[in-house]
């Protein structure tokens, strides 16, 4: 399983230097291959044709990067030109030692090596004792970032046959039920409301002073905190499920949730700002790091079905009554419980 573990850097400001001119003439190096490409319609091309102020290795995965924009624009006929710049080195021409990463860049027209020092948590340093990948260095809002690619050997998934269903939603983030009776619910969902309300009237009264650089950082920081509640409710299922000798975890199918659920008019703006896609991933590949198979099922109906007699009815806000058997509870547990029992379908979130 492919994983990425991002870090920052903290570059002198003579090595931040160096940086910024190894990832500038990256990219517009593979933007200079490309077009040598659709000219030429050669892609075999080796280091040594290139002109560039780069080491070999960084060239060589250059000419990688250009391959495939350049299949990309054999298929649609559109040309990509990369404008972020970026580089990356192959694991074979970088190291990483407790807190300090090395590489090679060009320096004065000569390939050195210089060593960079890395903010590393105990959890990233465990997960770099698997097999590297690529490394890939960026800048983004004034901070420099590493991304490094890992490989995680996938383990044995457990034969407990204890499944959990969990439902996804705005006023509950998330609510699990397993089919040994395990139930609980995850994350504050008035909170959420409230940060993006908090942010919302900035937003409003930032846009009034045209301070427009002042909103790209607010979006910046709200998205900051939403991907960290996704991480933390995220970690708190897995962390459940694995309490509870969970082997199996369902989840909706949520294709399209955007177009096709129905919702009240105040909450249409956190519908459409909230990602269930990430937080369904981050569920996922933590749940496959520790062994649990995640498995996905058709959404349809499962906040309606009465678990006892499968009547459909309609929830009153959050309390589920069902007319038929006289059933009452919550409706995002009768959602997370009909997850649970629905069949997967063959292939995952879209």
């Amino acid at each position: 399983m492919k994983l990425t573990v991002k870090f920052k850097i903290l570059p002198t400001k003579e090595q931040e230097k160096y940086l910024q001119e190894t990832l500038n003439e990256y990219i517009s190096t593979v933007n200079n291959i490309v077009r040598i490409m659709i000219d030429t319609q050669c892609v075999k091309l080796t280091s040594k044709d290139i002109q560039a102020n780069l080491p070999s290795a960084v060239k060589n995965q250059a000419i990688q990067d250009a391959k495939s924009v350049f299949r990309k624009y054999k298929k649609t006929n559109r040309l990509s030109i990369l404008k972020k710049p970026v580089c990356i080195w192959n694991n074979q021409n970088y190291k990483i030692n407790d807190s300090f990463i090395s590489f090679p860049v060009c320096i004065n027209g000569k390939s050195k090596r210089i060593q960079v020092k890395a903010i590393l948590t105990e959890y990233q340093r465990q997960q770099l004792q698997n097999k590297l990948g690529t490394l890939r260095i960026t800048k983004k809002s004034g901070k420099w970032i590493a991304q490094v690619a890992i490989d995680v050997n996938e383990q044995q998934t457990q034969n407990t046959h204890v499944i959990m269903g969990v439902d996804l939603g705005l006023k509950i983030p998330a609510v699990a039920v397993t089919n040994n009776g395990k139930i609980r619910f995850f994350g504050n969902g008035r909170q959420n409301k409230y940060i993006r309300r908090k942010y919302k009237v900035l937003r409003q009264q930032l846009g009034k002073a045209k301070q427009l650089k002042k909103i790209k950082q607010i979006g910046d920081k709200e998205q900051r905190w939403m991907k960290d509640q996704d991480h933390k409710i995220s970690r708190q299922i897995v962390n459940f499920a694995k309490e509870h000798h969970v082997s199996v975890i369902r989840l909706e199918k949520l294709t399209n949730i955007r177009n096709t659920a129905r919702t009240s008019r105040k909450n249409e703006k956190n519908l459409h700002t909230w990602s269930f896609y990430r937080l369904s991933k981050y569920i996922e590949y933590k749940a496959n790091l520790e062994c649990i198979k995640v498995e996905y099922v058709n959404p349809k109906y499962t906040s309606q079905k009465c678990s006892k007699c499968q009547t459909l009815n309609k929830a009153n806000d959050r309390k589920y009554v069902c007319k038929c058997c006289g059933y009452t509870t919550h409706r995002d547990q009768v959602g997370a419980f009909n997850i649970m029992m629905n069949v997967p379908v063959a292939d995952g979130v879209a």
